[in-house]
């Protein structure tokens, strides 16, 4: 009888402390969320922001030379 109470007391201890954990990362998370819910990446840029990108429309054989030649 003592081996079965003894299985039974370490099963219990070890789901206590599963949920336990669980609950602990499950709060971590939420709060990671909420910090970062309001945080906007696409704001535009402030101060001395320069753009970098300048797209230019190019005809189908130069766009077919550069890849050729940069393997882009």
């Amino acid at each position: 009888m003592r081996p079965v109470l003894s299985l039974v007391k370490d099963t219990l201890k070890i789901f206590v402390i599963f949920t336990a954990c669980t609950i602990l990362f499950y709060f971590g998370l939420k709060a990671m969320h909420a910090e970062y819910e309001e945080y906007h990446r696409y704001d535009p840029p402030e101060g001395k922001a320069v753009k970098v990108f300048n797209y230019e429309e190019r005809g189908i054989l130069d766009r077919l030379s550069i890849f050729f030649r940069l393997g882009e």
